[in-house]
């Protein structure tokens, strides 16, 4: 996987989160370690570290299916900048195999459905009706939504460019919303201070104050990828000797699956040891959104520093060489996320204004609500009323036909009862063998024979 080194961040994207797919190591978890026999074994599984893109599961599996075809795993490995840039390498896919483009084509489907699910939430939750999916899949890049049912070369070749573009402006989106994360705790702290009295704010201003300083007051953290910062990973997380601190053998010990690169997961987990100076999670004063952040701007700042062709991956010779810098041995002081201004009052101001004008659209919504919801009420209590008033009338009818003697009707309009002397239709007396033919003419019945005479 040496090609990998030589390819520009713009055009990288793809054969980056192979390798994080493949063997990266989870952020979460100190791989550095190697006392007591728990290093990392060779051909050892481990979990998949999250890219962040929302369409991160597709991107894996899309991966995980080309890298099955032998074809197209050889052309990636020899392919070069032109080839990507130009969308030749996209173009190799009409040569897999028609496993691997069935089981793409399946992938699509799966993705175009879970978008179309993901919209139709959407717009359910403000109640609009009329949806048109295939407009609104027009806002997602890394597909063709022109052709939902076929994964073409078209397809990976916008997956490549819309993940490039995605994960280079990863961290500059991930710090606009770690400072909305700051500016709200500030914002809902001060909310909070207006609904107590005065000696109430200035007990709660106090604890605050005293909860700030016991923070800052931690050990040195060391420049992230330092001398003195590797070697303290190499004396306590790995447990040798700090005089005999070598940066070839550092690296190839923490090259956790062995591929000749420190990716991102990797250089995270160096700085472990660094944050718990500053970090614990049992301290009230501690948040640990906070740590994750630190971690990643350590992260962002080696390779910033170190990695030259800016591919996301730091080869050995990139990390030697940034081991003979003046800047390795004689570090800046490094600044804590405690010991940095990330917001200004204009900027919580303006934040707060835009919270505000949210809450009043809400507000408003809600009012409409309920004005929507009292007008269906009324609505609703008006047809009860006429129902009623329509069965009272219904009764007083009945009630008035009873007292000037015509008997009631049913619901088809018949008598409900016969008046004395009066028979339906069909209770004319019947044929005197019992049959139900009519009597002939001149024929008188004879009366019934009394049951109660004395026959001798």
């Amino acid at each position: 996987m040496k090609w990998l080194s030589v390819l520009p961040q713009q055009c990288i994207l793809l054969m980056t989160c192979l390798l994080m797919a493949l063997e990266a190591v989870p952020i979460d978890i100190d791989k550095t370690k190697v006392k007591g026999g728990e290093g990392h074994v060779e051909g050892e599984k481990v979990e998949n570290p999250d890219t962040g893109l929302y369409y991160d599961e597709y991107l894996r599996q899309v991966i995980d299916v080309l890298e099955t075809d032998k074809h197209f795993r050889e052309k990636l490995q020899t392919a070069d900048i032109e080839e990507i840039k130009s969308g030749k390498l996209s173009r190799e896919l009409d040569l897999v195999s028609h496993h691997v483009r069935t089981r793409l084509d399946e992938l699509k489907r799966q993705e175009v459905a879970r978008l179309r699910m993901l919209i139709k939430a959407k717009m359910d939750s403000v109640q609009d009706t009329g949806i048109d999916h295939q407009a609104l899949l027009k806002q997602f890049e890394h597909l063709n939504h022109q052709n939902p049912d076929t994964f073409e070369p078209k397809d990976l070749d916008m997956l490549i460019k819309a993940a490039t573009n995605d994960l280079e402006n990863y961290d500059k989106t991930r710090h606009e919303e770690f400072k909305k994360y700051e500016m709200m705790k500030e914002h809902e702290r001060r909310e909070y201070l207006k609904t107590l009295d005065e000696e109430k704010r200035q007990r709660e201003e106090s604890k605050f104050e005293e909860m700030k300083k016991k923070h800052g007051d931690h050990p040195k953290v060391h420049h992230p990828g330092s001398k003195d910062q590797l070697k303290e990973v190499w004396e306590e997380a790995d447990g040798l000797d700090p005089n005999e601190f070598d940066p070839k053998t550092f690296f190839k010990l923490h090259d956790v699956n062995n591929d000749g690169f420190l990716d991102e997961q990797e250089l995270e987990a160096l700085f472990t040891k660094e944050l718990e100076k500053v970090y614990d999670p049992k301290n009230e004063e501690d948040d640990m959104v906070e740590m994750e952040e630190e971690r990643l701007r350590m992260r962002e700042h080696v390779m910033n520093e170190v990695d030259v062709n800016k591919d996301r991956l730091v080869t050995l010779e990139e990390f030697l060489r940034a081991t003979e810098k003046k800047e390795f041995l004689e570090p800046d002081s490094w600044e804590t996320l405690d010991q940095q201004q990330l917001f200004t009052e204009d900027e919580l101001k303006e934040f707060e204004n835009h919270i505000s004008q949210q809450e009043d659209e809400l507000k408003k919504k809600a009012e409409e609500l309920q004005k929507q919801k009292e007008e269906l009420q009324r609505q609703h209590d008006q047809l009860q009323a006429q129902k009623q008033e329509l069965q009272q009338v219904v009764k007083q009818m009945e009630q008035k036909k009873l007292q000037q003697g015509n008997p009631p009707a049913g619901p088809g309009g018949e008598l409900k009862f016969q008046p004395p002397g009066e028979h339906k239709v069909g209770d004319a007396p019947k044929h005197p063998a019992g049959g139900d033919q009519p009597l002939p003419p001149g024929h008188v019945q004879e009366p019934a024979a009394r049951t109660d005479q004395v026959h001798p």
